[in-house]
C-alpha cells in the first residue's frame, strides 16, 4: 500500500477535488479521479468525499492507491544527456527516437528505465511503477528538455506550477509553408478527436484551453523555422496548433503531409529551453539546449 499526502494551498482552495488532483498525476483524467474517489480511495481530513467536494485552504487530501503490480521495466545503462542534477530533480535532454515511460509495446529503452539505472530507483513514486519521476513528457520523436523528480515533494511542486502554467517552455520547429505574421498566438482548445482516437485536434467538444506563441526566426523557399512558447501544455499541442494554421510540422507522420522531409523519420521539434522555480530552494532555473544534430542537418538541406 501507498499513501500520498498533499495539503491544499490558497490558490487551489474552492476548486472540485477531482480537477485539483487530475493534474498531479502525468496523463491522468478528471474520469480517473472520479474512479478512485468513487472506489473510497480519496479522504479528506481523514473522511471520504465526494467528486463535487470543493477543496479548502489546509485541507489534508489523502490518496490511498492499490499497490501496482511490478512491470517488466528493468533499469538499463542508457547513457543520459544530462543538464542538471540534484538530490530533488534531474533536467535530461531527450534524444528523437526514445519514448519517455514504458506503455505496452515499448517495455525497454525508454527514458524510465535509464533513469532507473541512473538514480538507484530514487525517483518520485506519485505516477506509480509505470511512470516513476515523469512529471512531464515530449513526444518519442521530439527531442529536447525534460524535467524528472527524485522526490514526491518535488514532484508535487513541479506539478503545481504547471498547472499555474508558470513553466518557461520554448520550443524550436520547422514547419511547412510561411505563416502570415512574424509573431502570432495561436488560442483553440484541445481534445481528441472522435474520428481516430490517437489523434488530438482543435475542438470544443471534452476540450482544453490550448495556448501557443510563435515567432518566425527565419524563412526558407518551402519551410519556416520558428520559435514557440507554450502557454498551456496539452497533448500534441504545437503540432496540433501548427496543423491548425495550415502550417503542419515538417516530417510529423500523424498531422502532416509532407513528403519532401519524410526521410526525418519524424517531426522536426525539439524542446530548446525550460524554466522553473525550483521546488525546494525556490530559486528560478533555467536552461538551453543546442539544435540537435538532424534538426541542422534539415536546415542545411532546406537552405
Amino acid at each position: 500500500m501507498k499513501d500520498l499526502i498533499i495539503e491544499v494551498n490558497e490558490e487551489n482552495a474552492g476548486e472540485r477535488i477531482d480537477k485539483f488532483l487530475s493534474v498531479l498525476v502525468v496523463d491522468s483524467s478528471r474520469t480517473s479521479i472520479q474512479k478512485s474517489i468513487e472506489n473510497g480511495d480519496v479522504f479528506v481530513n481523514g473522511n471520504k468525499v465526494n467528486k463535487k467536494y470543493k477543496v479548502q485552504f489546509g485541507d489534508e487530501v489523502k490518496i490511498f492507491e492499490q499497490e501496482l503490480k511490478p512491470i517488466d521495466a528493468e533499469p538499463e545503462n542508457i547513457p543520459l544527456d544530462i543538464v542538471f542534477e540534484d538530490e530533488h530533480l534531474i533536467v535530461v535532454n531527450k534524444p528523437r527516437g526514445m519514448v519517455v515511460h514504458p506503455a505496452p509495446g515499448n517495455y525497454n529503452g525508454t527514458l524510465v528505465n535509464a533513469l532507473l539505472y541512473h538514480c538507484k530507483g530514487s525517483l518520485s513514486g506519485i505516477n506509480g511503477v509505470l511512470r516513476p519521476g515523469i512529471v512531464h513528457r515530449i513526444d518519442k520523436d521530439t527531442s529536447g528538455l525534460l524535467i524528472v523528480a527524485k522526490t514526491d515533494k518535488a514532484h508535487l511542486g513541479l506539478a503545481e506550477q504547471i498547472k499555474e502554467h508558470s513553466f518557461t517552455r520554448e520550443y524550436n520547429a520547422v514547419v511547412c509553408g510561411h505563416l502570415k505574421e512574424q509573431n502570432g498566438t495561436v488560442n483553440a482548445p484541445i481534445g481528441r478527436s472522435v474520428k481516430d482516437r490517437k489523434k488530438m485536434c482543435v475542438t470544443t467538444a471534452n476540450s482544453k484551453n490550448a495556448v501557443t506563441h510563435y515567432s518566425v526566426i527565419k524563412e526558407y523557399e518551402k519551410y519556416s523555422h520558428i520559435s514557440l512558447k507554450l502557454e498551456t501544455g496539452r497533448t500534441h499541442q504545437i503540432r496540433v496548433h501548427m496543423a491548425y494554421l495550415g502550417h503542419p510540422v515538417a516530417g510529423d507522420p500523424v498531422y502532416g503531409n509532407d513528403k519532401f522531409s519524410a526521410y526525418l523519420n519524424g517531426q522536426c521539434l525539439h524542446a530548446i529551453k525550460i524554466g522553473f522555480v525550483h521546488p525546494v530552494t525556490n530559486k528560478y532555473l533555467e536552461f538551453t539546449t543546442d539544435l540537435p544534430q538532424y534538426f541542422n542537418e534539415f536546415l542545411n538541406k532546406i537552405s
